[in-house]
């Protein structure tokens, strides 16, 4: 007989204010009206009819000077030049590979557009075309930028740097892009011993901290040694961690996520996804961080 759970109600702690500085967020529904305002201009997510801008899909209200759009709350990425995504390769073509990177069509990674192994700069010829599944192959996790987007909305991604590549030893996480914050990096090295890459797609990888960086690889080999059980541990709490921000849905970047890390030092890493420890400690990251801004 499976064993069972029970949990008392207990009492919720008190939160300070988090509105915004600059006041509430506008939420509106399909169908809300914005504004009667005939001087703004109409932007993604909006349409006008009788001279009322409209919402045409849920989330929150953005202006740009007279521009509006409506940021939606949950949807498919949608690629912006020198974003960071995390992606996975389904399919190898003609110089080019094919990636999963959770937008509605397949990203794109063209041959030309990856360093060769070794960081060797040359022109690509046919010999490395017939090397292609040697370099990637179907079901590789890898790490790119967002180098051009297409017509139809499909992205071109590149690896022109070392940090980019294969990704070797980790975890996935698959949250929605939009509780993903935009930064200036999105490759964190965390104080706990594990780093994170924190996809503007939604796909975070987090993996042990490597002792030093190979810049020999060119990004194409993937360290298979056995990752010891102090790491494996401190990745599978920061997962739970990302999985409770996501769960209240709180905004991902590198201070939440190690507020959330600290706070579930105290639990152990099976007990941070049960209903009443994942709002501790989200209240506790939560308020760390209305602290900090204040």
């Amino acid at each position: 007989m499976a064993a069972v759970t029970m949990r008392l109600p207990a009492v919720r702690a008190p939160l300070g204010s988090s509105a915004p500085r600059g006041g509430e967020k506008h939420l509106v529904a399909p169908g809300d009206t914005i504004t009667t305002d005939t001087g703004y201009m109409r932007g993604h997510g909006t349409f006008v009819e009788d001279d009322k801008l409209i919402a045409s899909v849920a989330g929150v209200v953005e202006r740009v000077n007279k521009l509006v759009c409506v940021r939606a709350l949950k949807a498919r990425y949608n690629g912006e030049i020198g974003d960071i995504v995390v992606g996975r390769i389904t399919e190898v073509q003609q110089k080019r590979w094919k990636v999963e990177t959770n937008s509605r069509l397949d990203s794109v990674l063209l041959l030309s557009s990856i360093n060769l192994p070794g960081g060797e700069l040359r022109r690509k010829s046919a010999e490395d075309e017939l090397a292609m599944r040697d370099y990637l192959q179907e079901g590789d996790l890898i790490s790119a930028e967002v180098q051009s987007i297409f017509s139809d909305g499909a992205v071109s991604l590149h690896t022109r740097s070392l940090k980019y590549g294969k990704l070797a030893q980790g975890v996935l996480v698959q949250v929605s892009p939009s509780l993903v914050k935009r930064q200036k990096t999105h490759f964190h090295d965390l104080p706990c011993g594990a780093s994170v890459i924190l996809g503007n797609n939604g796909f975070i990888w987090i993996y042990p901290t490597p002792e030093q960086k190979d810049d020999e690889a060119g990004g194409y080999t993937a360290n298979l040694e056995p990752v010891p059980l102090s790491d494996r541990e401190v990745i599978s709490r920061l997962r739970n961690c990302i999985m409770a921000l996501v769960t209240h849905k709180m905004m991902l970047f590198d201070t939440s996520i190690l507020y959330c890390y600290e706070a579930s030092l105290s639990h152990q890493i099976k007990d941070i996804l049960k209903p009443e420890v994942t709002e501790e400690i989200v209240l506790e990251a939560r308020q760390r961080l209305l602290d900090s801004e204040g």
